[in-house]
Protein backbone atom coordinates (compact mmCIF):
# COMPACT_ATOMS: atom_id res chain seq x y z
CA UNK A 1 0.00 0.00 0.00
CA UNK A 2 0.90 3.47 -0.65
CA UNK A 3 -0.86 6.54 0.49
CA UNK A 4 0.07 10.10 -1.17
CA UNK A 5 -0.60 13.17 -0.11
CA UNK A 6 -0.94 16.43 -2.91
CA UNK A 7 0.19 19.61 -1.88
CA UNK A 8 0.69 22.91 -3.69
CA UNK A 9 -2.54 24.27 -4.97
CA UNK A 10 -4.22 27.36 -4.56
CA UNK A 11 -5.56 30.48 -6.44
CA UNK A 12 -3.59 31.83 -8.99
CA UNK A 13 -3.97 34.91 -11.99
CA UNK A 14 -4.13 33.61 -15.20
CA UNK A 15 -0.43 33.38 -16.80
CA UNK A 16 0.73 32.61 -13.31
CA UNK A 17 2.52 29.38 -12.36
CA UNK A 18 2.33 26.55 -9.47
CA UNK A 19 4.13 23.83 -8.13
CA UNK A 20 1.99 20.40 -7.02
CA UNK A 21 3.92 18.08 -5.14
CA UNK A 22 2.78 14.10 -4.14
CA UNK A 23 4.21 12.43 -1.42
CA UNK A 24 4.12 9.18 -0.92
CA UNK A 25 4.44 7.10 2.34
CA UNK A 26 6.82 5.26 1.17
CA UNK A 27 9.90 4.74 -1.59
CA UNK A 28 8.65 4.95 -5.09
CA UNK A 29 11.45 2.99 -6.28
CA UNK A 30 9.46 -0.02 -7.54
CA UNK A 31 6.45 2.33 -8.93
CA UNK A 32 6.32 1.84 -12.40
CA UNK A 33 4.05 4.74 -13.45
CA UNK A 34 3.12 7.73 -12.09
CA UNK A 35 0.65 10.62 -13.71
CA UNK A 36 -1.41 13.61 -12.49
CA UNK A 37 -5.05 13.90 -13.04
CA UNK A 38 -7.70 16.46 -13.19
CA UNK A 39 -11.61 16.58 -12.81
CA UNK A 40 -13.28 19.99 -13.26
CA UNK A 41 -16.67 20.97 -11.78
CA UNK A 42 -19.54 18.76 -13.75
CA UNK A 43 -16.80 17.34 -16.15
CA UNK A 44 -14.95 13.49 -16.05
CA UNK A 45 -11.43 12.99 -14.44
CA UNK A 46 -8.82 13.60 -17.40
CA UNK A 47 -5.30 12.81 -17.46
CA UNK A 48 -2.98 15.67 -17.35
CA UNK A 49 -0.03 14.13 -17.28
CA UNK A 50 2.65 10.57 -16.77
CA UNK A 51 5.66 9.10 -16.57
CA UNK A 52 6.81 5.86 -15.71
CA UNK A 53 8.69 2.67 -17.10
CA UNK A 54 11.91 4.51 -18.56
CA UNK A 55 9.85 6.36 -21.18
CA UNK A 56 9.31 9.86 -21.85
CA UNK A 57 6.57 11.64 -20.14
CA UNK A 58 3.45 12.39 -21.72
CA UNK A 59 1.03 15.02 -21.48
CA UNK A 60 -2.66 15.80 -22.60
CA UNK A 61 -2.43 17.96 -25.66
CA UNK A 62 -3.78 21.06 -23.57
CA UNK A 63 -1.18 21.31 -21.46
CA UNK A 64 2.17 20.22 -23.87
CA UNK A 65 4.66 23.30 -23.51
CA UNK A 66 3.04 24.42 -20.25
CA UNK A 67 2.99 21.80 -17.98
CA UNK A 68 6.54 19.56 -16.46
CA UNK A 69 6.03 16.11 -14.76
CA UNK A 70 9.35 15.00 -12.70
CA UNK A 71 10.11 13.05 -9.69
CA UNK A 72 12.58 12.74 -7.37
CA UNK A 73 13.26 9.08 -5.71
CA UNK A 74 15.18 10.89 -3.06
CA UNK A 75 12.11 12.47 -1.31
CA UNK A 76 9.17 9.98 -2.98
CA UNK A 77 7.94 12.84 -4.69
CA UNK A 78 6.15 13.19 -7.72
CA UNK A 79 5.87 17.01 -9.12
CA UNK A 80 3.68 18.67 -11.53
CA UNK A 81 4.99 22.06 -12.52
CA UNK A 82 2.00 24.24 -14.23
CA UNK A 83 3.50 27.57 -16.15
CA UNK A 84 0.82 30.12 -18.15
CA UNK A 85 -1.56 28.81 -16.24
CA UNK A 86 -5.57 29.67 -18.00
CA UNK A 87 -8.89 29.71 -16.37
CA UNK A 88 -9.68 26.21 -17.86
CA UNK A 89 -7.23 24.33 -15.87
CA UNK A 90 -9.30 25.22 -12.84
CA UNK A 91 -9.98 21.83 -11.09
CA UNK A 92 -9.44 19.31 -8.05
CA UNK A 93 -5.87 17.88 -9.43
CA UNK A 94 -5.05 13.91 -8.36
CA UNK A 95 -1.60 12.18 -8.32
CA UNK A 96 -1.76 8.60 -9.00
CA UNK A 97 1.32 6.08 -8.87
CA UNK A 98 0.81 2.40 -9.74
CA UNK A 99 3.16 -0.78 -9.22
CA UNK A 100 2.51 -4.13 -9.16
CA UNK A 101 0.44 -4.55 -6.05
CA UNK A 102 -2.27 -1.77 -7.59
CA UNK A 103 -3.13 1.88 -7.95
CA UNK A 104 -3.13 4.43 -5.52
CA UNK A 105 -4.62 7.84 -5.58
CA UNK A 106 -4.09 10.98 -3.58
CA UNK A 107 -6.88 12.94 -2.27
CA UNK A 108 -6.56 15.71 -4.73
CA UNK A 109 -5.82 19.43 -4.23
CA UNK A 110 -8.13 22.71 -5.48
CA UNK A 111 -6.35 24.42 -8.56
CA UNK A 112 -8.57 27.72 -9.11
CA UNK A 113 -7.01 30.26 -12.28
CA UNK A 114 -8.79 33.51 -11.97
CA UNK A 115 -8.66 35.15 -15.55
Amino acid sequence: QVQLVESGGGWVQSGGSLRLSCAASRSIFSINRMGWYRQAPGKQRELVAYTGNGGRPNYADSVKGRFTISSDSAKNTVYLQMNSLKPEDTAVYYCKMADVMGEYWGQGTQVTVSS
